[in-house]
């Protein structure tokens, strides 16, 4: 079984489960997520798909040079997997901005089975059910928050540019403004994202944190590197505390145990391949009420 060869990241708790499913895909599901009856959710890794080379297997972006034909056939499997239509999902359009919009009916498909109306874009909320928010990464931290009473969803990309910047708080901020969502009624997750032993930074960017964040904070964040003007950072803390600053509490915030660059064999990971790799995706969606 794949659960028991994976690297978790020590003293944290386990959240991430690996699901295989019937037709080969394997994807990460969140506990804290699958508590949630209305949510169907899941994180992408490499097996179940169709690329190869350093695209293999399941490879999810049409922006390298990847066959799209592959791509396209990866992101219908991975709806096989999680019984999502592909032409019911919406895309991301990543850049490393802060930005966030609402999404509906009128961008079902777009980044995968129809051009997008949009760009630079690293969050979507919605209230719609059955549209399904998909974001990417290859290292940086997936978060997905949840309003539960308003039955509402966000799923941001946040890097480091997009954590000094705090894309986490305009997502909530963006759901109390169209949903009229309460703090108090939300859940996050920090999906797997590069650990802080991987990640090594130099000074320039470490000073992009210091002042965002107080100094016990930075403790946590900034933590010196083995050679000078190094640092490793800790992005996943540094995400916590900006959904606290956000106003969600603490006791509603999940993190992931699993860092993609100490799993590159099953994860894409930037750092671990020099940028030779294909993509991971959250996927995210309200199921339709039953009566």
């Amino acid at each position: 079984m794949i659960d028991n060869s994976v690297r978790r990241i020590a003293n944290r708790p386990k959240t991430c489960t690996f699901v295989q499913a019937d037709n080969g895909v394997t994807y990460i599901e969140f506990a804290p997520l699958k508590e949630i009856d209305f949510i169907t959710h899941g994180f992408s890794t490499r097996l179940g798909g169709v690329s190869s080379g350093i695209y293999k297997s399941m490879n999810l972006t049409f922006g390298l040079s990847d066959n799209p034909q592959h791509v396209k056939r990866n992101f219908e499997l991975m709806g096989e997997a999680l019984k999502i239509q592909p032409h019911h999902m919406v895309y991301s359009k990543q850049t490393h901005t802060t930005n966030v919009i609402k999404v509906d009916k009128r961008h079902f498909g777009m980044g995968i089975t129809r051009e997008r109306t949009f760009d630079n874009i690293d969050g979507l909320v919605t209230d719609v059910p059955g549209l399904c928010l998909v974001t990417s990464f290859a290292d940086c931290i997936p978060v997905v928050i949840i309003d539960k009473k308003k039955r509402c969803i966000a799923s941001v990309h946040s890097g480091w540019k997009g954590t000094v910047g705090n894309i986490s708080k305009n997502a909530v901020l963006l759901m109390r403004q169209e949903f009229n969502s309460n703090v108090e009624d939300m859940v996050a997750l920090i999906g797997p994202g590069i650990c802080p032993s991987c990640y090594e930074v130099g000074s320039d960017v470490a000073q992009q944190f210091i002042g965002r964040y107080t100094k016990e904070e930075q403790q946590q964040i900034i933590l010196k590197g083995a050679f000078p003007d190094k640092y490793q950072l800790d992005l996943t803390s540094a995400n916590r505390y900006n959904l606290i600053h956000a106003g969600i509490d603490q006791t509603n915030i999940f993190i992931s145990d699993i860092c993609t660059c100490c799993n590159s064999d099953i994860l894409f990971s930037h750092r671990a391949t020099q940028g030779k790799r294909g993509i991971l995706c959250m996927f995210v969606c309200i199921q339709h009420e039953t009566t």
